[in-house]
């Protein structure tokens, strides 16, 4: 079950593999169910959770009752309330699977551990943190910057298989619009 985040920790660092076998011992195995939650709003965020099968989503629900998405997390993702697990207060999202998902956690004190132990993880996070950070000013500045059409275009450019994997309420979400826009969207393209 830990290959494919052995694969993915060995693109971005060097590890020996006595350190990763040692980073398995922190890690906990969990398989959750499509519409299972990982996280609801209110509970405090105690894993990150790294996506070994399977596909879920970070979102959260307004007064309305409107949901936004804020992540779609793949095989190869990590998702969590990154300021929740950081601090232990409870956390404004819901993490829920949108398929069987097969996933690797790691609590906070499992965390500062493998970092004290494995400083080669201590960078592979910095990256991931760095990266993350990227992406979020881009999607930001994109939502600010780039119609709907751009948007949705560039969704299906980095993930050409999301239309099949995720409907498309939730689609239209992610990237900021109504359901109705994005449907008549789809018709003009296609």
């Amino acid at each position: 079950m830990y290959d494919f985040l052995h694969k993915k920790v060995k693109e971005t660092i060097s590890i020996t593999d006595e350190e990763f076998e040692y980073a398995k011992t922190l890690f906990i195995p969990k398989k959750l169910r499509k519409k299972r939650f990982l996280l609801e709003d209110g509970e405090p965020c105690i894993y990150t959770t790294f996506v070994e099968k399977g596909l879920l989503r970070s979102f959260t629900v307004d007064d309305k009752g409107n949901e936004h998405i804020l992540q779609f997390a793949m095989q190869g993702w990590w998702v969590a309330d990154l300021y929740s697990f950081l601090t232990g207060e409870a956390s404004d999202y819901n993490i829920e699977a949108l398929e069987d998902s097969e996933l690797l956690l790691i609590t906070k004190d499992s965390w500062d551990l493998l970092l004290k132990e494995v400083p080669a993880f201590e960078r592979y996070f910095r990256i991931l943190i760095q990266n993350n950070l990227i992406a979020t000013q881009r999607r930001l500045m994109g939502t600010m910057s780039t119609t709907a059409e751009e948007r949705y275009l560039k969704l299906l450019e980095h993930f050409p298989d999301i239309s099949q994997r995720v409907p498309q309420h939730m689609i239209a979400s992610y990237i900021g619009v109504t359901r109705e826009t994005l449907s008549r969207l789809r018709s003009q393209l296609y």
